[in-house]
Parts: structure tokens; sequence; C-alpha cells
């Protein structure tokens, strides 16, 4: 049987002599908080077990970061070559906001 701990910065500590527990508390709506009960009990387990298996099952997957290739190769530019003008395009923005500031 777990026994309890004591508060810990204002935390409950719950430990059966291996697992420490820190208490959370979530809300949600109505309808889905009907759901989640529902999916619990099809499952055979407490609102509080299913909510650490959906985070278990969340964190255990693999980080996927975004496919840089995705971006690439989206469309023709027309043959326009933007880098050889960068230095250009940069100057006339810089200048024009300069232009707009000394308006006010």
């Amino acid at each position: 049987m777990p026994s309890r701990g004591s508060l810990d910065g204002g935390k409950l500590v719950q430990y059966d002599g291996a697992i420490m527990m820190a208490k959370t508390q979530i809300t949600l709506g109505t309808e889905m908080q009907r759901r989640a009960r529902q999916r619990a009990n099809d499952l055979g387990v407490s609102l509080a077990e299913y909510f650490r298996r959906l985070v278990a099952r969340d964190l255990a997957r693999p980080e996927t970061a975004a496919d840089v290739d995705r971006i690439f190769d989206l469309g023709s530019s027309g043959g326009s070559d933007i880098a050889s003008q960068k230095d250009a395009m940069i100057a006339e923005a810089f200048h024009s906001t300069r232009r707009k500031l000394r308006r006010r």
C-alpha cells in the first residue's frame, strides 16, 4: 500500500518506496472529461492512470525535426537571383525605414 510523504514545497509527494510522484491538476471541458473518463473505464484504469499513459506515450516518441528539404524546390524562381542583389535590397530597406522615421 502506498504511503504518503510530507508536503515538499507545497506539493504532496506520494511514493511506494521506489516511485516518486507529484500531484498535477488540469482543467478539461465537460465533454472532454466525460469522454476521457469513458475511455479510461473502457481500458479498466483510473482517469489518472489513463492520463499518465497518454503522457508517457507522447514523451516516448522520438522528437521529429522539421524536414528542411520541404522548403526547397517549392516553385520556379523564373531565373531570378536574389542573392546577387541582397546587399542593394538590404540597403534600400534600411534607408527607406530611416526616411520614415525622420518624417515623424
